[in-house]
């Protein structure tokens, strides 16, 4: 820790680019608020063909790109070695093997975030260790998890994580609040198309839309197949970025939120995407998981449709001035809950946990090596 705060390294995907998917906008804000807050960070991110933003313009901290493995290890190894805290972000290309280089690299402590925890779980019980492998997850110091509830002791019982802690996604409230928009959408979706949410996506909106001719709704997103049969009245849009998510949302009456099946299944798992609409004011509808109830109050802060039905009441029946209600209530509660500096703090919080506690990296004998005489003396000198 320096006079100035912690330092950290993070390890994930592009955030200088301007499509803006969910990884990105919520690693953005998360480096904004720890930055705010007084620590140092570090984004290393992939240097991919089609990665055109621009690192030196970002306001969220350093942000620096690597071309390959090799390349990081060159460039990077003093800055993993001097930070407090390493984090390695899920689906990172060839994160398993840059795991295996932080766990072993970091002069302070290592952690993974998953920001995929449903589908990380599943492929750990299938064989699939692209990302991390069973024998890494216990080689990491702190094991951050967006999915809650019973999933962090499953991570730590079964799977053998030393800390897992929750850190949900967080949002920008710089980046997303109510954008006073006229109405042109009475339902829309904003998110990439998926097999396992289409089904949802066909129940909730699609099907309401053929039942109501005269009602207008908006399916936005990206790599929807050209075959996907979409009603005449909605309207289908590309990706559409982050910094046009909040006009987007104040254009509709209601903004459905569908959750992919691994997350549904396991709960305690909220988006991005379901925290950004909230925090623009827009009336959430959720197809529902187990846990919701944490973070918003059903039928006060956020509305529940599981049948067709269930969306065409709403649509149909429920009061403009209720509705409006409904967002405005969200957005409190997102303001006063989750936003990036709430999930800063946190994160505060468990650094300072893991850097007072022994490393269990190598054996559960506390720290040793390099690794321990670096971070031995660097909190003698901090006093």
């Amino acid at each position: 820790m320096t006079a100035s705060g912690y330092s950290y390294v993070f390890l994930g995907p592009s955030i200088t680019s301007p499509r803006g998917d969910e990884r990105a906008t919520t690693y953005s804000g998360l480096l904004r608020a720890l930055v705010d807050r007084g620590h140092t960070a570090l984004f290393l991110e992939r240097d991919e063909p089609s990665a055109d933003g621009d690192p030196a313009a970002s306001r969220r901290g350093e942000v620096a790109r690597y071309a390959s493995l090799e390349e990081l290890k060159d460039r990077f190894s003093g800055a993993v070695r001097r930070a407090d805290l390493v984090i390695v972000g899920s689906r990172v290309p060839e994160g398993a093997a840059i795991g295996a280089w932080v766990t072993g690299e970091a002069g302070g402590r290592a952690a993974f975030h998953d920001l995929d925890t449903p589908v990380t779980v599943r492929e750990l019980a299938t064989g699939q260790h692209e990302h991390i492998t069973p024998a890494l997850v216990s080689r990491y110091d702190l094991y951050l998890s967006s999915t809650g509830g019973p999933a962090i002791e499953l991570l730590e019982r079964r799977h053998g994580a030393v800390r897992a802690r929750p850190l949900h996604c967080g949002v920008d409230p710089e980046l997303h609040f109510p954008e006073p928009t006229a109405c042109v959408w009475d339902l829309g979706h904003l998110g990439d198309y998926r097999d396992d949410c289409h089904g949802a996506l066909e129940r909730l909106l699609l099907r309401p839309a053929r039942l109501l001719p005269r009602s207008s709704f908006a399916v936005a997103g990206a790599l929807y197949p050209a075959g996907v049969d979409l009603p005449a009245n909605v309207s289908r849009l590309e990706r559409i970025p982050a910094g046009a998510h909040r006009g987007f949302h104040g254009a509709q009456r209601f903004t459905l939120d569908v959750t992919p099946r691994d997350a549904a299944d396991v709960g305690h798992s909220p988006s991005a995407r379901l925290f950004e609409a909230a925090a623009c004011g827009a009336t959430v509808v959720s197809d529902g998981w187990p846990g919701i109830d944490a973070f918003f109050h059903p039928g006060e802060e956020i509305l529940i449709a599981r049948s067709t039905e269930d969306v065409l009441r709403l649509l149909c029946d429920m009061p403009d001035r209720a509705r409006a209600a409904v967002g405005r209530r969200a957005r409190r509660r997102v303001l006063a809950e989750h936003t990036a500096a709430h999930r800063a703090e946190a994160l505060e919080r468990y650094t300072r946990e893991v850097l007072d506690a022994g490393s269990r990296r190598r054996g559960g004998g506390g720290l040793g090596g390099q690794r321990g005489a670096v971070l031995r003396q660097r909190r003698c000198s901090d006093g």
